[in-house]
């Protein structure tokens, strides 16, 4: 077992920390998955009051940022003519201006205005009988790409250039999940581990004063037929303090990521986790890496400093590589 601890503690966690704090469990379900949170309960703890705080603060994205909605924000920006312009709310404008930057910095490994490949490839609110025909590809590629956009920042705004799609899920999960680690800050729970989907952000500690340990997943040959090499990685589990996580891959639920540049799916990337004080960009940025192949997404690790472990596939095997970002939180290896 190897462990990856964060490189400082922040002392400001100790005030509100108890070790006699029970813990409560919240859940639902969200964006097409389900989200948990477990609350060190301060003192005063409400359930009731926290669990519809979350589910509003839940809605309240989904109605600015569902693909699978026809009258949220997206939907109706996606809908609309060319050369309209849209004025956007304060969370889609911060999650759109994250994305253009993140798509700039990757040089469009990430992309939040590929809807209309995300759709031909079955992977939208339509289902869809058969793989798209390369002349299909070529046309929703022709339709799609963060350059075609115009945004304006003061006031935020996008403009809709004409058939252009959004699809904001390679970011959004990770900005709900920074939301609600806020939303549980405002009502005074400063130690808890948020979930949506696999992703992931640890605030403060556990009562029993550990960090709020994830363990990231190994694909199992039942999964990913690999030969054995998988069985040969050391398990590595995160202390989520002040931290957050955010895997992209297909061991779960299939080749679903598509090279915005190509317009096809990625077929190298089983499972690469980012490890980042913000949810939203480690989403972001675990999209964009698993879109290049190994070379370029490893050069992209060392200049962006991203702490990183990546599983790809090279030939029959899975490969794993790990950023110096996140080397330098390792420690020796556990042999027990």
């Amino acid at each position: 077992m190897r462990l990856a601890v964060p490189l400082a503690i922040d002392p400001s966690c100790f005030a509100s920390w108890r070790q006699d704090a029970p813990v409560a469990v919240l859940e639902g379900e969200t964006m097409g998955t389900t989200w948990r949170v477990k609350i060190a309960a301060p003192p005063g703890f409400e359930r009731a009051t926290i669990l519809a705080a979350i589910e509003a603060r839940l809605e309240t994205i989904l109605a600015q940022m569902s693909h699978w909605r026809a009258e949220s924000v997206l939907g109706r920006f996606n809908r609309a003519p060319g050369g309209a312009w849209h004025t956007l709310p304060a969370d889609f404008a911060l999650v759109m201006e994250t994305a253009l930057d993140v798509a700039e910095r990757s040089a469009g490994a990430f992309d939040p205005a590929i809807g209309a490949l995300v759709d031909i490839w079955g992977h939208g609110p339509v289902q869809v009988a058969r793989p798209p025909q390369p002349a299909e590809v070529a046309r929703a590629l022709a339709q799609s790409g963060f350059r075609r956009l115009a945004h304006d920042r003061h006031p935020p705004r996008l403009r809709q250039p004409g058939g252009l799609r959004l699809d904001l899920s390679g970011i959004a999960k990770g900005f709900a999940v920074d939301a609600l680690a806020r939303l549980l800050r405002d009502h005074r729970c400063e130690h808890a581990l948020v979930e949506i989907g696999g992703e992931l952000a640890g605030l403060g500690l556990r009562p029993d004063g550990d960090p709020w340990w994830v363990e990231l997943e190994t694909p199992a040959p039942a999964i990913a037929p690999l030969a054995i090499a998988p069985l040969a990685i050391a398990p590595l589990r995160i202390a989520l303090h002040q931290l957050a996580v955010a895997t992209s891959g297909d061991y779960v639920r299939g080749r679903h990521t598509i090279d915005p540049r190509s317009g096809c799916p990625v077929d190298h990337a089983m499972a690469i986790s980012v490890i980042h004080p913000s949810a939203m960009l480690a989403d972001a940025w675990a999209t964009a890496l698993g879109v290049l192949e190994p070379t370029a997404m490893q050069a992209l690790c060392l200049r962006e400093r991203l702490a990183v472990r990546a599983l790809v596939r090279r030939g029959d095997e899975a490969v794993e590589w790990i950023s110096p970002a996140l080397d330098a939180m390792i420690g020796p290896t556990d042999e027990t």
